[in-house]
Protein backbone atom coordinates (compact mmCIF):
# COMPACT_ATOMS: atom_id res chain seq x y z
CA UNK A 1 0.00 0.00 0.00
CA UNK A 2 1.15 3.24 -0.55
CA UNK A 3 0.92 6.05 1.93
CA UNK A 4 0.49 9.77 1.38
CA UNK A 5 0.83 12.05 4.01
CA UNK A 6 -2.98 12.05 4.35
CA UNK A 7 -2.19 9.02 6.46
CA UNK A 8 0.27 10.89 8.91
CA UNK A 9 -2.59 11.74 11.37
CA UNK A 10 -2.69 13.47 14.98
CA UNK A 11 -4.39 11.20 17.07
CA UNK A 12 -5.92 11.68 20.65
CA UNK A 13 -4.28 9.72 23.61
CA UNK A 14 -6.26 8.67 26.22
CA UNK A 15 -5.81 10.59 29.06
CA UNK A 16 -6.97 10.28 32.67
CA UNK A 17 -6.12 13.45 34.76
CA UNK A 18 -6.66 13.51 38.81
CA UNK A 19 -5.31 16.00 41.19
CA UNK A 20 -2.40 13.90 41.59
CA UNK A 21 -1.39 14.73 37.88
CA UNK A 22 -2.10 12.81 34.29
CA UNK A 23 -1.46 9.40 32.58
CA UNK A 24 -1.75 8.34 29.14
CA UNK A 25 -1.41 5.09 27.85
CA UNK A 26 -0.74 4.08 24.50
CA UNK A 27 -1.77 -0.09 24.00
CA UNK A 28 -0.56 -1.58 20.59
CA UNK A 29 -3.12 -2.27 17.85
CA UNK A 30 -6.35 -0.89 20.55
CA UNK A 31 -4.99 2.89 20.36
CA UNK A 32 -2.87 2.83 17.36
CA UNK A 33 -3.03 0.85 14.36
CA UNK A 34 -0.04 -1.90 14.78
CA UNK A 35 2.03 -3.41 17.26
CA UNK A 36 5.32 -1.77 19.16
CA UNK A 37 8.31 -3.60 19.08
CA UNK A 38 10.58 -0.65 19.53
CA UNK A 39 10.36 2.80 21.76
CA UNK A 40 13.04 5.42 21.98
CA UNK A 41 13.43 8.90 23.10
CA UNK A 42 15.45 12.14 21.91
CA UNK A 43 16.52 14.87 24.40
CA UNK A 44 19.29 17.25 25.52
CA UNK A 45 18.51 18.61 21.79
CA UNK A 46 20.28 21.20 21.02
CA UNK A 47 19.14 24.92 19.53
CA UNK A 48 18.69 24.42 16.08
CA UNK A 49 19.27 21.11 15.95
CA UNK A 50 17.48 18.50 13.48
CA UNK A 51 16.45 15.29 13.76
CA UNK A 52 14.81 12.59 11.89
CA UNK A 53 16.17 13.35 7.77
CA UNK A 54 14.62 9.98 6.62
CA UNK A 55 11.98 7.72 5.39
CA UNK A 56 11.21 3.72 6.29
CA UNK A 57 10.02 1.46 4.29
CA UNK A 58 7.71 -0.71 6.61
CA UNK A 59 8.08 1.27 9.56
CA UNK A 60 4.87 2.83 11.15
CA UNK A 61 5.93 5.33 14.15
CA UNK A 62 3.89 7.30 16.79
CA UNK A 63 5.69 10.55 17.78
CA UNK A 64 4.63 12.29 20.63
CA UNK A 65 6.15 15.52 22.58
CA UNK A 66 6.65 14.10 26.27
CA UNK A 67 7.94 17.37 26.99
CA UNK A 68 8.30 20.54 25.41
CA UNK A 69 7.35 21.11 21.45
CA UNK A 70 8.63 20.56 18.00
CA UNK A 71 7.40 21.00 14.48
CA UNK A 72 7.43 17.64 12.07
CA UNK A 73 7.64 17.81 8.46
CA UNK A 74 5.96 14.92 6.85
CA UNK A 75 6.85 14.19 2.71
CA UNK A 76 5.04 11.60 0.38
CA UNK A 77 7.75 12.64 -2.57
CA UNK A 78 4.90 14.28 -3.53
CA UNK A 79 3.14 16.71 -0.98
CA UNK A 80 4.49 17.86 2.17
CA UNK A 81 2.81 19.74 5.40
CA UNK A 82 4.57 20.55 8.84
CA UNK A 83 2.56 19.49 11.81
CA UNK A 84 3.26 21.27 15.61
CA UNK A 85 3.49 18.92 18.54
CA UNK A 86 3.14 20.67 22.09
CA UNK A 87 1.05 18.26 23.84
CA UNK A 88 1.84 14.33 25.52
CA UNK A 89 -1.94 13.40 24.79
CA UNK A 90 -1.30 13.71 21.29
CA UNK A 91 0.34 11.49 18.53
CA UNK A 92 1.40 11.72 15.08
CA UNK A 93 0.99 8.65 13.42
CA UNK A 94 3.71 8.34 10.42
CA UNK A 95 3.13 5.97 8.09
CA UNK A 96 5.38 3.64 5.75
CA UNK A 97 7.41 6.05 2.88
CA UNK A 98 6.46 9.04 4.15
CA UNK A 99 9.79 11.63 4.77
CA UNK A 100 9.77 13.40 8.02
CA UNK A 101 12.26 15.89 9.74
CA UNK A 102 12.08 16.80 13.55
CA UNK A 103 13.35 20.41 13.99
CA UNK A 104 12.20 23.65 16.01
CA UNK A 105 12.47 22.00 19.33
CA UNK A 106 11.41 24.40 22.65
CA UNK A 107 14.11 23.76 25.64
CA UNK A 108 13.70 20.56 27.25
CA UNK A 109 11.85 19.54 24.16
CA UNK A 110 11.85 15.44 23.97
CA UNK A 111 10.29 13.45 21.39
CA UNK A 112 8.91 9.98 21.98
CA UNK A 113 8.68 7.33 19.65
CA UNK A 114 6.80 4.10 19.47
CA UNK A 115 7.75 2.01 16.68
CA UNK A 116 6.27 -0.87 14.74
CA UNK A 117 9.62 -3.08 14.41
CA UNK A 118 12.97 -3.74 15.26
CA UNK A 119 15.66 -1.38 14.20
CA UNK A 120 16.80 -2.21 11.13
CA UNK A 121 19.43 -0.33 8.90
CA UNK A 122 17.69 -1.71 5.53
CA UNK A 123 14.79 -0.31 6.30
CA UNK A 124 15.84 3.44 5.92
CA UNK A 125 15.54 5.90 2.64
CA UNK A 126 18.71 7.90 4.32
CA UNK A 127 18.79 10.31 1.20
CA UNK A 128 15.88 12.99 0.06
CA UNK A 129 16.88 12.88 -3.38
CA UNK A 130 17.04 8.70 -3.86
CA UNK A 131 13.71 9.04 -1.78
CA UNK A 132 12.12 11.22 -4.21
CA UNK A 133 13.12 9.42 -7.30
CA UNK A 134 11.37 6.29 -5.85
CA UNK A 135 8.12 8.11 -6.03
Amino acid sequence: MKYTIDDCTIIEIPKNHSDRGSLSVVESNNSIPFEIKRVYFTYDIPSGAERGGHAHKNLFQLIVAASGSFNVLVDDGVNSKELFLNNPSKGLIVTPGIWREINNFSAGGIVLVMASELYDDGDYYRNYSEFKGLK
